[in-house]
């Protein structure tokens, strides 16, 4: 048996050039799917609001220029990476036994986490998931050799912490109001989260229960879309040190950091919902509310 890290972090079909209403009435951005917003060079400084012990750590460096995505990758721009170079994720390659890896799946039905061998990117939530409908959806179950796969191949790269962090927030601090990244001061949902009780139900006041489309939710002040909630997001930096035995897939390994909170994170569990939260993600596993974006120096 395998032992990895599974922390509680907790194709909409290709969609035309116009603006699109989902199923629950919310209408998402007419954005230009692999779009990028280049940003200057600076220092991002989260400043003194850290919620959870493990952000008394980053949260402050210089950032050269780069562009990074508008918006997570989607279903259809995974799709196309691997038509092109028939690239087999970590989830569906055989383990010792011969079965698939699998990835890790949220049931929303039982509020518990499973291991599920069929699950991978196609078939994000397990047998009887599909990707067909979804191809404006962020990709998902996708570990970190398969992110950092498919930025080689577009001729770009993951983006450090301190790069996804000076994107979602630019030069100013992180809010001292744990909830202002997500929620608007009336109290409306600008982010996709978890409203309700986790984990026996979501509301969906933003419309949604699970992933969004890319594009739903507001844009931040850079441009880009869903930096909070709706995917955790890969990033190229290790977490303090924190590594993860997994003796079947190449012992010993680094966790990363992963980034912006997910359609998971609610007000009483999670609550990291925000630019400065952070979580270690285990590099070998793909998970069903973990996807990523990439960047390119400038």
């Amino acid at each position: 048996m395998r032992s990895a890290l599974l922390v509680l972090l907790g194709l909409c079909a290709a969609c035309s050039s116009r603006e699109q209403a989902t199923d629950s009435g919310v209408r998402c951005a007419a954005i230009s799917v692999g779009a990028e917003i280049a940003l200057p060079a600076g220092r991002m400084v989260r400043g003194a609001a850290r919620f959870e012990p493990e952000e008394r750590d980053g949260g402050e460096g210089s950032v050269g220029a780069f562009g990074i995505d508008a918006h997570e990758v989607t279903n259809q721009q995974f799709a196309v990476f691997v038509a092109a170079t028939n690239y087999v994720t970590l989830a569906e390659r055989p383990g010792p036994d011969g079965i698939p890896f699998g990835a890790a799946v949220f049931d929303r039905r039982t509020g518990q986490w499973r291991m599920e061998g069929g699950a991978n990117w196609r078939y994000p939530e397990g047998a009887g998931s599909s990707v067909a409908e979804r191809g404006r959806h962020p990709v998902v179950a996708v570990a970190y050799e398969d992110a950092e796969a498919y930025a080689r191949w577009a001729g770009r790269r993951l983006p450090t912490e301190d790069e996804w962090e000076w994107a979602a927030r630019g030069p100013l601090p992180a809010p001292t109001d744990i909830s202002a990244e997500a929620w608007d001061q009336n109290g409306r949902p600008v982010a996709n989260t978890w409203q309700g009780v986790f984990p026996f139900r979501d509301s969906a006041e933003d419309g949604f229960a699970g992933l969004a489309p890319v594009g739903c939710f507001p844009a931040n002040a850079s441009g880009l879309h869903d930096m909070i909630g709706n995917a955790w997001e890969w990033t190229a930096t290790p977490f303090d040190n924190a590594v993860i035995n997994d003796v079947t897939r190449g012992g010993v390994i680094e966790a990363r950091v992963l980034k912006g909170g997910s359609n998971l994170c609610a007000r009483n569990f999670c609550s990291r919902f925000r630019s400065g939260s952070r979580q270690p993600g285990d590099p070998m596993l793909g998970m069903s509310h973990v996807g990523f974006r990439t960047v390119a120096d400038r």
